[in-house]
C-alpha cells in the first residue's frame, strides 16, 4: 500500500502555487511580459563586453516596445553559436563580465557545428531564478496531475552533472543532471539510485545498474527527454531479467559488469538481499514470461518524456508496456542552450516563459530570406510554423536554434508550441543533432584516409529503424561492398570525433550501426532529373541537402542504388572494359 507524500505535496504545492501564480500573470499579457523580460536582460548586461559593444544602453533609451525590438534587431543580428563562442572562450579562461555579468557557474556542453563543442555558459542568476523557479512549478505541476507521483520511488534519467573542467576550473556537463542534485532532500530520498550510476562509462553496465537497482523498487515516477532510452531500458531487462532477480535476491550487483571500484563499492554500500521482492519478480516471469512495466511497476503514476518530432517513432516501440491509467506527459520543448517550457496538461504544446525568456520567431516559408521579419510571441498563429529566435538570462542574445515548432492554442493570452523537427540541414533522430557539413567534412576525412575518393554523397534519417543510411557514389565504381561499409564506418567514427551527441547515442546503442549503400554513376544527376520531372524540383534554382529526413528524397536514392547482382555486372563490364583497353594498347605499340 503507497503512503500518501504529504510533506512533498505540502511544501511543492506552496511554491508551486506561487511559480504558478507569476506564471499566469506574465501570460495573460504577453506583449507586456516579452518588453520587460527583455528590458532587464539588456539592463543587467548593459556593462559587459557584450554589451557595450551591441549598445544595450542605446537600446534601452528607446520609448516603446517597437522600437526597442527594431533597435535590438539592429544592433544584435540573429546568430549561431560560432558567432558567440569568441566571448566564451574568453570566459572559459577567467575573464569576467563577457556576455553577462561576472562568470558562469557551469557550461552545458552540446554538438555544435565544428569539431569542438558548444560550450553553453550558466549563470547563476539563470540556474538558480529560472532554472530552479521552472523545476518547483514543474513538480508542482506533476502533483497537480497525480497526487501519489511521489509516494514511491522515482528514477529520473539524466546527463551527468559534472564531465570536467574548463580551463579557469568552471565546471561542464548537464544542467538536468546539476537540477536532479539540487532538489530538496525529501525528494531526493525518493531517488531509486544515486546519480554516480551517470558516470558508469560503459553504457551497458549503466543501463543494467538502472535498471537492477530500480526494479527492486516500487517506482511512481519516470522521467527521461528521450524515448529512446526507455527502449534501450527495456531492452535492457529482457536480457538480464534473471540476473537482476538474482541480485536483488542477494543484496549484490553483478560481478561480471564493467563499472569502476568508486562506483561499485557505493552503489553496493547501499544494497541488502531482498528474497521477497525477488519471489515477486520470479512470480512475475512465469506469470508472463517477458515482464514488463506495467508488471513490475503496477503503481507508476507519471511517465515523462518527449513525444513530438522524431521522437514520436519510439512511443509505438513502449505503447501498451505501462500501466493503462499513467499519465504519459510530454516533458516540454527544451534544448542544453534554453528551457523554454514545458507542458502542463497531457498535450503536447509547451507553454513559454514570457517573463523568464525573450521570444522571437522566423516564420517557416522565410526561413530562406536572408532578410526575414521577425515576429513577436504575442503575434503567433495557430496552426502555423515558426523557427526560434531566443535571449536568456545567460548570455545568448538573439540566439537561432534551428528548430521548427508549430504553434498550439494559447496559454491564457500566450500561445503554445511544440517541436516537429530541426531544420537548415540538421537532423536528429534521438538528440544527435547531426549536422550536414559534420556529415560532409567526415566523408572528405574518409577520402583522405582511405584513399577512396567519392563524387558524391548523401545521407538519410531512418527514424524508424534509429539509423542513418550512407549512400556514396565512388569514383571507382568497382569497390565492393564491403570496401563501401569500411568507408562507411571510417565516417561513422569521423561523426563521433566531430559531435558528442551523435558518440553518446551510438555507443549507448540508442543510434545503430548506419547502413551503407553504393550509388550508381551520376547518380546525383538521375536524381535532379527524375526530381525535375516530377515537378519536385525546378532547373534552375536545384540544390539538395546533403544530410536529410525526407523518405520522398530517399525513395529515389534508393532506386538508384546499387544491388549485389549489379554490382557484379558492373565489376565485369569494368574489367572487360580494362581487358579491351590493354588489347587496343598493345595493338597500338604493335603497329
Amino acid at each position: 500500500m503507497l503512503k500518501y507524500p504529504f510533506l512533498i505535496n505540502a511544501v511543492m504545492g506552496i511554491v508551486g502555487k506561487i511559480e504558478l501564480h507569476k506564471l499566469n500573470a506574465a501570460s495573460k499579457d504577453p506583449r507586456k511580459s516579452q518588453e520587460k523580460t527583455l528590458r532587464t536582460m539588456l539592463e543587467l548586461s548593459k556593462d559587459t563586453v557584450y554589451g557595450r559593444e551591441h549598445h544595450f544602453a542605446e537600446i534601452l533609451d528607446c520609448k516603446t516596445d517597437t522600437e526597442l525590438y527594431a533597435r535590438y534587431q539592429q544592433y544584435v543580428h540573429k546568430q549561431d553559436y560560432e558567432k558567440l563562442r569568441p566571448y566564451v572562450n574568453r570566459a572559459k579562461e577567467g575573464a569576467q563580465d563577457i556576455l553577462f555579468p561576472g562568470r558562469p557557474v557551469m557550461y552545458a556542453t552540446t554538438s555544435g557545428t565544428t569539431a569542438e563543442p558548444k560550450w553553453i555558459p550558466i549563470t547563476r542568476h539563470y540556474l538558480k531564478r529560472i532554472y530552479g523557479k521552472m523545476t518547483r512549478l514543474w513538480i508542482y505541476n506533476y502533483i497537480r496531475h497525480r497526487r501519489m507521483v511521489f509516494a514511491g520511488s522515482v528514477v529520473i534519467i539524466v546527463g551527468k552533472a559534472v564531465e570536467g573542467r574548463a580551463l579557469d576550473g568552471t565546471v561542464f556537463g548537464s544542467v538536468s543532471g546539476l537540477t536532479r542534485k539540487d532538489v530538496p532532500k525529501f525528494i531526493k530520498k525518493h531517488y531509486a539510485f544515486p546519480s554516480s550510476v551517470y558516470d558508469i562509462p560503459d553504457y551497458n553496465a549503466r543501463y543494467y545498474a538502472i535498471m537492477r537497482l530500480s526494479i527492486e523498487q516500487d517506482v511512481t515516477m519516470l522521467v527521461t527527454a528521450n524515448p529512446s532510452t526507455i527502449v534501450e531500458m527495456q531492452h535492457n531487462a529482457i536480457e538480464y531479467y534473471d540476473k537482476y532477480v538474482e541480485d536483488i535476491e542477494n543484496g549484490t550487483l553483478n560481478k561480471d559488469l564493467n563499472i569502476p571500484n568508486y562506483i561499485r563499492e557505493e552503489l553496493e554500500a547501499k544494497l541488502k538481499p531482498n528474497p521477497v521482492r525477488a519471489a515477486e519478480l520470479r512470480k512475475l516471469k512465469e506469470e508472463y514470461y517477458t515482464p514488463l512495466p506495467r508488471h513490475y511497476w503496477p503503481n507508476l503514476q507519471v511517465l515523462s518524456t518527449w513525444k513530438c518530432g522524431n521522437t514520436k517513432v519510439y512511443l509505438d516501440k513502449f505503447q501498451g508496456t505501462f500501466p493503462d491509467d499513467i499519465c504519459h506527459q510530454e516533458i516540454g520543448y527544451f534544448s542544453s542552450e534554453c528551457r523554454f517550457g514545458f507542458v502542463m496538461d497531457e498535450s503536447v504544446n509547451t507553454v513559454l516563459f514570457p517573463h523568464f525568456h525573450y521570444y522571437e520567431f522566423i516564420a517557416e516559408e522565410d526561413l530562406e530570406n536572408p532578410n526575414p521579419r521577425f515576429w513577436q510571441l504575442y503575434e503567433l498563429e495557430e496552426g502555423k510554423r515558426y523557427s526560434p529566435i531566443v535571449t536568456t538570462y545567460a548570455g545568448l542574445y538573439r540566439y537561432d536554434v534551428s528548430d521548427l515548432v508549430e504553434v498550439g492554442p494559447k496559454y491564457l493570452g500566450t500561445p503554445t508550441i511544440h517541436m516537429v523537427q530541426k531544420v537548415n540541414g540538421i537532423v536528429s533522430i534521438t538528440g544527435e543533432k547531426l549536422q550536414e557539413n559534420q556529415f560532409m567534412t567526415s566523408v572528405q576525412n574518409a577520402e583522405q584516409s582511405l584513399n577512396m575518393p567519392t563524387k558524391f554523397s548523401i545521407a538519410f534519417a531512418d527514424v524508424e529503424r534509429s539509423t542513418y543510411h550512407f549512400y556514396f557514389e565512388f569514383a571507382d565504381q568497382t569497390t565492393s561492398q564491403a570496401d563501401a561499409e569500411r568507408f562507411a564506418a571510417v565516417v561513422d567514427e569521423e561523426l563521433k570525433k566531430m559531435n558528442i551527441e551523435y558518440e553518446s547515442k551510438r555507443d549507448s546503442l540508442r543510434l545503430k550501426q548506419p547502413i551503407t549503400h553504393r550509388l550508381r554513376r551520376n547518380a546525383f544527376d538521375k536524381f535532379k532529373q527524375a526530381s525535375i520531372a516530377d515537378g519536385t524540383g525546378r532547373d534552375g534554382q536545384f540544390k539538395v541537402n546533403l544530410l536529410l529526413q525526407d523518405e520522398k528524397r530517399h525513395a529515389k536514392f534508393k532506386q538508384l542504388a546499387m544491388d549485389a547482382k549489379e554490382a557484379v555486372e558492373k565489376a565485369i563490364d569494368n574489367l572487360e572494359q580494362k581487358h579491351t583497353a590493354r588489347k587496343v594498347e598493345r595493338r597500338n605499340k604493335h603497329k
